[in-house]
């Protein structure tokens, strides 16, 4: 598959918003296997923080199309020694089919020319399935754990009282692949 990789501008946003609500949020997310739908209401992203990501300098929002449509997105931002990985999504119908490692790996060489030496993100740590498909790309858990943000709906509405995030982190080399 011929993807195409950019960083995103300001008329990206609505589709991005689309893409990413898609992969985590309602019956939509249920087609594939990134779902939160089962523990998190509300919703996943807005367009403010979308923004906000595009236009914050060491951060860049990047996509990954094929013939002009958005199948991929995640975001970037450059924390110094590492590179922050977030918003990770895949459109439903598509997960499994490789796009989202071909973005990774995009994602990992743009983190190296930043001169970043690991890529950490944190995960819902009830996310097994998931923390375990990074695990098999080079990530280990680090036990870091930071609180989830409870009351603050821009992040989606819990369905449960237990919800946290863990740190995932990755060393980087100049082999991607």
């Amino acid at each position: 598959m011929g993807l195409h990789f950019r960083n995103a501008a300001a008329a990206d946003i609505p589709a991005i918003v689309v893409l990413v609500e898609s992969a985590y949020r309602g019956q939509v997310s249920r087609a594939g296997w990134t779902t939160e739908a089962d523990f998190l209401d509300g919703q996943r992203i807005d367009a403010m923080g979308v923004a906000e990501d595009i236009a914050k300098p060491g951060s860049v929002v990047l996509l990954a199309e094929q013939d002009g449509h958005l199948l991929a997105c995640c975001h970037l931002e450059n924390t110094g020694q590492a590179c922050y990985f977030g918003m990770f999504s895949v459109a439903p119908h598509l997960q499994g089919g490789g796009i989202g490692k071909q973005l990774m790996q995009e994602a990992e060489r743009v983190a190296l020319a930043w001169q970043c030496s690991a890529m950490e993100m944190t995960v819902i740590d009830i996310r097994d399935e998931l923390i375990a498909f990074y695990e098999r790309r080079g990530y280990v858990r680090t036990g870091i754990k930071q609180p989830f943000p409870y009351g603050d709906a821009r992040f989606g509405i819990p369905l449960r009282d237990d919800l946290r995030f863990e740190v995932l982190r990755k060393p980087l080399s100049g082999d991607t692949a």
